[in-house]
C-alpha cells in the first residue's frame, strides 16, 4: 500500500534526487557564500517588510515578506537531516536568523507611538494567541512543501505554500511586544512560531521518510537516532501543551462572550433605542458596552442572570457609550 501511495504522490519520472534535494535544503552543501548570501539577504528584507506591515497594519505587505521569506529553506533542510540522521546546522541558521528578524522588529517598534495598544493592531493580535488550528494549518503546509520539493512539476505552487505558514511575522511580533514590554505576548508570538516550525519539521521529515529517501542515506548509529526522536518529542510536547491550552480558554472565553451578548440583549428588550453595541474580555473580565438613550433598566437583574449563566467569580463592568463606565462585580 505504501508502494502505491508513493507512485500516486510521487511518479518516478517527476521525483526529484536525494542530491538535488540536499543542494537546495542544506545551506552547509555546494556554494556556500552564494547560498549564505542570498539566504541573510532575503531574510532580512523579509524581516524589514514584515515588522513595516505588522505596524501599519497591512496584510497585503505582511503577505508580501511570507513570500519572500527564506526561513522555510533551513527548517525543510532539518527535516531532510531527521531523516538522514545527520547534523547538517539547519537549526543554527533557523535559530540565527529568528533572533536577527526580532532585533528588526524590535527596532521597528521605535516607530510606534507611546503608549501604543498592541492588541489594537490585528497583525499583533492576530499572532499571540496560537490554537490547534493554527498547528493543522502548519502540518498541512508542510506536507504541501515536502510534496512540493520532491516533485520536479510542482515548484510552481511553492508561493502559495508560503504565505500559508507563518514564520516571519510571529518573530517580528516577539520583537516587537518585547520592545513594548509585553513579554507575555511575545511569548505567544513565540509560541506561534515554535509549533509552526515542529509541524513543518514533522510533516517534512515524515513526507521525505514515506516517499522513499531513506534508501539513498546512509545508515548510522542507533543511539543517534533515538536521541534525536526523543529530543523532538519534547519540543513537539513544550510546544502542543500551550498552544493546547491556548485553545481551550479561547474556546471558554468565547463562550462567556456569548452568553454575555445574549443575556445582556435580553435584558435590554424592554428599553427603547437600547441595545448592545460590543461584548469584549479583558482577562476573564466581561466588559459590556451598551447604548441608551433613557435610563437602563436595574443593573442588578443584569447582574442575577449573568450568575445564573456564568461560571462564580467572573467580574462584570458595563460601559455606556457617553463614556459613564459601572463595575457591576462579580457573579455569583
Amino acid at each position: 500500500m505504501l508502494t502505491a501511495i508513493r507512485a500516486r504522490v510521487l511518479p518516478e519520472n517527476q521525483r526529484r534526487t536525494f542530491e538535488e534535494l540536499t543542494s537546495d535544503l542544506d545551506l552547509n552543501e555546494g556554494d556556500l557564500r552564494a547560498k549564505r548570501s542570498a539566504y541573510w539577504t532575503m531574510l532580512f528584507l523579509a524581516a524589514c517588510i514584515a515588522s513595516a506591515g505588522v505596524i501599519a497594519d497591512s496584510t497585503a505587505t505582511v503577505i508580501g515578506a511570507m513570500i519572500i521569506a527564506p526561513l522555510s529553506t533551513p527548517i525543510m533542510g532539518t527535516a531532510l537531516a531527521l531523516v538522514k540522521r545527520e547534523r547538517t546546522g539547519g537549526v543554527k541558521f533557523v535559530v540565527l536568523g529568528g533572533l536577527m528578524v526580532m532585533a528588526v522588529g524590535a527596532l521597528f517598534s521605535l516607530m510606534l507611538p507611546s503608549p501604543y495598544d498592541l492588541l489594537g493592531n490585528a497583525q499583533v493580535a492576530a499572532r499571540t494567541s496560537p490554537r490547534l488550528v493554527d498547528l493543522v494549518g502548519a502540518l498541512a503546509t508542510g506536507f504541501a512543501g515536502a510534496i512540493a520539493l520532491a516533485r520536479r512539476d510542482v515548484a510552481a505552487i511553492l508561493p502559495g505554500v508560503a504565505i500559508s505558514i507563518s514564520l516571519v511575522p510571529p518573530l517580528c511580533v516577539v520583537g516587537i511586544c518585547l520592545a513594548e514590554g509585553s513579554p507575555s505576548l511575545a511569548f505567544g508570538a513565540l509560541v506561534l512560531f515554535l509549533s509552526n516550525f515542529l509541524a513543518l519539521v514533522f510533516a517534512g521529515s515524515l513526507v521525505f521518510t514515506t516517499l522513499g529517501y531513506t534508501s539513498a542515506i546512509r545508515e548510522q548509529g542507533g543511539p543517534s537516532r533515538r536521541r534525536v526522536r526523543v529530543t523532538f518529542g519534547l519540543l513537539v510536547l513544550l510546544v502542543l501543551v500551550p498552544v493546547a491550552l491556548n485553545s481551550v480558554i479561547s474556546l471558554a472565553v468565547a463562550k462567556l462572550t456569548e452568553i454575555g451578548r445574549e443575556t445582556t440583549r435580553t435584558w435590554l428588550a424592554s428599553t427603547p433605542g437600547a441595545e448592545v453595541v460590543d461584548i469584549t474580555n479583558q482577562g476573564f473580565t466581561l466588559v459590556v458596552h451598551v447604548r441608551a438613550p433613557d435610563d437602563l433598566p436595574p443593573t442588578t437583574t443584569l447582574m442575577s442572570e449573568l450568575s445564573a449563566k456564568l461560571p462564580t467569580g467572573i467580574p462584570v463592568v458595563l460601559e455606556r457609550s457617553v463614556g459613564e463606565s459601572i463595575d457591576l462585580g462579580s457573579t455569583t
